[in-house]
Parts: C-alpha cells; structure tokens; sequence
C-alpha cells in the first residue's frame, strides 16, 4: 500500500483483517499524510493539514473499533461569525453571528436578525438532514460501469432510484437544486441575512476553485451535510491529540491486524512486468515484490509518475492529465501566548471554543475568489479557524494556544508576475494575520510561532497534486463513476493488480 493517509492505513487495515499481509509504504516520518500532528513551534503540536473529523465513515470506527486504538473525538460547539464595527443589529463595538449545537439558542441568536430566518432554519435543517440520509448511502456504492454490460452493477443505484421516486415532490425538487445551484443561490431561498447566508455558503467552496456563487457548490455543501458523530448529521469535531490521532488509531488497528508499516520510505516506480503490477522500488533502490499494489496517493501521481513513461493506454493517459485538481487552499497555523480577542466580543468566552468563521458577507467570499481567479491569493481572505488547545489543552504548554486556520483561496497556479509560492509564503502568511485583526486586533501582538503552507508546500510535504485537499476537485463531472475516469471509478486500473484506495476515488 502506498501512502499512510488515513485511507491507505484503511485498506491496509481491512486487508489484514481478511487474511493478507499488507505493507505500508510512506515518504515522510510522520504518519497520515494530511491527517498528521506535528511539532513546529516547541512544545506547541499542531493538526498540520486536515483539522477537524466529520465525513470518517461510522462503520468504518465501528469495525476497526478505533476508540480501543486511541481515536478520541471532542465535540465542536458551534460557528461564529464577528462582523466589523458597524455590521449588524447591534450597535457599537461590531455585531456577531453565533449558532451552536443548542438549537434553542442558535434560533433566539438568529431571530436577533430576522423572525423569518429563525422559522426558516428549523425547515432548512430538517430538509437537508433528509437529503443527507437519501444521497449518504451512495458512499457504500461501489459505482457501475457506464460503458460495461453487467446489469448486477447497477443494483444499488436502482434502489438510490426508487428512494428518489419515493421522496415527496417538495425534496426532489429540492435535490435537483442541490446538484445544479450555487450556494448562495440555493441559500437565499430561504435566508435574507447575509453574514449567515455567507457563512453557511462556505461550505460549499471547501477544497473547490469556485465561488459561492458558482453553480454546483451546494452540492459541496450537502457533501459537508453527509458527516456525522455519533449518528448527529452536520457534527463536526477535533481529534484528541489532533488528526494525528485519528492516523495513529488507524495505523494501530491495522498493525494489530497483521499489517506492517514503514515510514521515510518513498516510492519511486511501481514495477510492472507482463502487464500487471508485481511491487514497488524505493527511492533507495530497494525492490519490494508483492502480489497486488495499492496507491492511496491521487490518480495523476500513481499513473503518470510511477508507472513507467508507455505503460498506459494513451487514451487512458490523456483521461488521467485531464482530471482537475486546482488546488485553492492554504494553511496557517499559530502558536499564541494567549487567546485572541475579538472586537465585537470582547474577553474569554465559550464563542472560541467552536469553529470562528471570517466570512462577514456574500460579498466578500465572493471578492476572494475574484482575486483567486486571477492567479492571486486572497486579499482578504474567507479563513475558518479553531483553537483546539480549549477542548484540547495538551497540544499546548499551560496557559498557551494553538490557532488553526484553513484559507481560502490560494490558488496552486499563482499569476507568473507574482513569482513563485516560495517567494510568496511569508507575505500570503501577513495577509492571513491582517485579515484576522480586523477583528481580533491583539492577534498580532500574542504570536510566538507560526507554520505557512501553501498549495505547493501541500503538494511537496503530503504529496497532494497541486495542494487539492480531496485529491481532486468535487466539482459534479468528477464524482461518483466519473472519479477519476470514467469507465475506471471500480479502484481498478488497466494495470492488472495495481488499484486506487485514496481520494481520487470515490467515495
């Protein structure tokens, strides 16, 4: 298997428990690829990439009885959104948009800004926990074969078919939207308040080199809908000991499987002889033969970069250079002498303890994709940030914090005037942090270390082409018996023995 992502370590561990015996390969020392905790800053341990859990499938902590292994999960209570002196009903120091996993108090929150949005919300919810619970099982379907001629395969969808004509005509109507709106077209259906409507629509562009306002982000959206913990739809929360946990949870279920695993061991070629994949040559020069080879690294680096140049049907090739990743993401991670302080809220509170959303309106995640488009990384930034050092305090030295934040955007492929990303970090870093003090204006005055990625740190540190966090876009022509290719979605390749178990693949 390579890579030890959460998903190689997955198949790694599911293959042990049936009798094989799997080896792991990774690049790096750390364990988990994206999913990794890393001291940067001394004695401050940070969720380098992925920082949050949602979409880690129930079943799959379930049959590898993961909280036995480690796996911890703290709950996250909540998105706030400060606005800027000014904004809002409230007068003063700035207004706020605070919903929490206390439904009766988001609803008091939101009729502070509209009666009708606090009625809305109940409506909006319920129907998009039904839309979750319709599309989710499509994870566990293995996707048909458009171009084949085996019927069996098109069983599940079938039965996803007959779900859909069951559905009332309110909410088929309402998935049709779902997979052709935008999403803020798709939100304001029901919301007139904009940091809200702002707010809820960033979901759709996570990991996308779209807007808000581009068509097919509110399927992004209810992709986000489909995570759960503990059986909530829509529950978000921080691994204790960071993402990391997660891995090392993972990796201890498949080491307790049978399985092996060997970190700061990349792969260089995997070897194919006679048309089928028969191992894998490390960097070191080291051949491992093996029976089957699987690569949870994404499609374009499994097929174009370690197979032979020639292995692959040229058609095939083509149709591997053609999906899209466009990275559009970045990273900043803070460590902090004390917490920040918001404007709009000032002092030490339970609104740091959940996500903190820099999304004040429609307008402005709009202008950062407008920036994006043209090969700069947002001006001002949409940024999701979390303190896990509040539920978490063991990430820190005592009285010290830890500030992830996730940005959007910073597209991969920056316009050739700007120089490259390795000239650009540190500069992408202060616009981070400026934007950040429009709201927080002490954050500036409480960093003691900081950690920039970019698109290409992501890509050179994780492996992720082009830093696309899903190993691939989760635009609709990408999804499902599409992804990666279509007639080739089944993990399956043309190279016999060689298979697919990363993010390129669907689920």
């Amino acid at each position: 298997v390579i890579g030890a992502g959460h998903n190689g370590l997955t198949a790694a561990a599911y293959l042990a428990r049936g009798g094989l015996k799997p080896l792991v390969l990774e690049q790096s020392e750390y364990l988990g690829g994206a999913a990794v905790t890393g001291e940067v800053v001394p004695g401050f341990r940070f969720s380098m990439a992925s920082y949050v859990v949602s979409l880690l499938r129930p079943e799959i902590i379930r049959e590898l009885d993961l909280p036995r292994h480690g796996l911890d999960i703290l709950p996250l209570d909540g998105t706030f959104t400060p606005l800027h002196p000014g904004e809002g009903p409230k007068a003063g120091g700035g207004d706020y948009l605070w919903r929490v996993n206390d439904h009766g108090r988001t609803i008091r929150e939101l009729r502070r800004w509209s009666l009708s949005d606090a009625e809305a919300y109940e409506e909006y919810g319920q129907l998009m926990v039904e839309m979750a619970r319709f599309i989710k099982p499509i994870l566990s379907i293995l996707p048909p074969d458009p171009t084949g001629n085996d019927p069996r395969e098109w069983l599940p969808v079938a039965g996803l078919a007959r779900s859909f004509q069951a559905m009332p005509a309110r909410e088929q109507a309402v998935f049709i939207q779902l997979m052709t709106m935008s999403a803020v077209d798709f939100l304001r259906q029901w919301f007139e308040t904009d940091p809200l409507i702002a707010t809820m629509s960033a979901s759709g562009i996570i990991g996308t080199y779209l807007g808000v306002q581009s068509p097919g982000t509110a399927y992004v959206l209810l992709h986000h809908y489909m995570g759960e913990i503990d059986g909530a739809f829509r529950a978000w929360g921080i691994p204790k000991g960071g993402t990391g946990g997660i891995s090392l949870a993972i990796a201890s279920a498949a080491r307790a499987a049978g399985a092996d695993i060997r970190t700061e061991s990349p792969v260089a070629r995997i070897v194919v002889r006679g048309g089928r994949a028969t191992g894998v040559i490390l960097e070191s020069g080291e051949e491992i033969a093996a029976s089957v080879v699987l690569s949870s690294a994404d499609v374009r680096r499994t097929m174009i970069e370690l197979l032979e140049p020639g292995t692959l049907d040229p058609g095939f090739e083509a149709e591997v250079r053609r999906f899209k990743f466009r990275g559009s993401s970045g990273k900043v991670n803070l460590a902090l002498d004390r917490l920040p302080e918001f404007t709009c809220l000032p002092g030490e509170g339970e609104h740091l303890r959940g996500a903190m959303s820099i999304s004040p309106s429609v307008d402005d995640m709009e202008r950062a994709y407008d920036d994006a488009k043209y090969g700069h990384w947002s001006r001002r930034p949409y940024i999701d940030m979390i303190i896990p050092t509040l539920v978490d305090p063991g990430m820190a030295p005592p009285g010290k914090h830890v500030l992830s934040c996730f940005v959007q955007y910073a597209p991969y492929k920056l316009d050739p005037s700007l120089g490259t990303w390795d000239d650009n970090r540190e500069a992408f870093g202060d616009t981070v942090i400026d934007r950040i003090a429009e709201f927080a204006p002490n954050i500036r005055d409480i960093i003691v270390g900081r950690q920039v990625l970019t698109p290409l740190d992501m890509e050179r540190r994780i492996g992720l082409t082009e830093g696309n966090i899903f190993q691939g876009e989760l635009t609709l022509e990408q999804l499902f018996f599409n992804r990666p290719v279509p007639g080739w979605a089944r993990f399956r390749t043309p190279v016999r023995d060689l298979w697919l178990c990363g993010s390129s693949t669907h689920p």
